[in-house]
């Protein structure tokens, strides 16, 4: 997924909204916040660009473990449910929730280690063939481009929608 992600935190955010407005939350800032979730894993793009140098697929980082944003997405639920109040809880909610949403996306047609660290194997439910240089092209003419596309399409009319 290249494009996808912002659209898919925005999405996420703006259907949850209306269940976190009474908690006193500014809608901008849970937007905001859920996008920035949805982009958080590929935060690790600085690391495989500047330190690593391309060695390692950056999927398999830890910022790329389910296991990491299944654990906060829980840890910030429970926060959520303990202090009904609190405007930070909820907003990691929908930060980490739009994290593991990110994985999901990913898992599409990109390698994700879904049992990382216990098992060290990547899962995809399609292959994108290199048949293009530069490796980016193989993604955009491939079918899975139209569901990153339509994910613009729906966070636009959301948005569009609005009162």
């Amino acid at each position: 997924m290249i494009i996808g992600h912002a659209p898919a935190g925005y999405i996420a955010a703006k259907l949850l909204l209306q269940n976190f407005i009474r908690r006193g939350i500014s809608p901008r800032k849970f937007l905001v916040v859920g996008i920035l979730g949805a982009l958080a894993p590929d935060l690790d793009m600085f690391y495989f660009y500047l330190i690593d140098h391309r060695q390692h697929h950056h999927h398999s980082y830890v910022s790329h473990f389910p296991i990491l944003w299944l654990c906060l997405l829980v840890i910030s639920l429970l926060w959520m449910r303990h202090n009904l109040s609190s405007k930070a809880a909820s907003l990691a909610f929908i930060f980490c929730l739009s994290g593991f949403i990110h994985l999901i996306l990913d898992s599409i047609v990109g390698d994700i280690w879904w049992f990382a660290p216990f098992i060290d194997r990547p899962f995809a439910m399609f292959t994108v063939p290199a048949l293009y240089q530069p490796w980016w092209l193989n993604f955009i003419f491939h079918w899975s481009f139209a569901l990153e596309l339509a994910l613009w399409v729906v966070a636009l009319f959301i948005y569009r929608q609005r009162a």
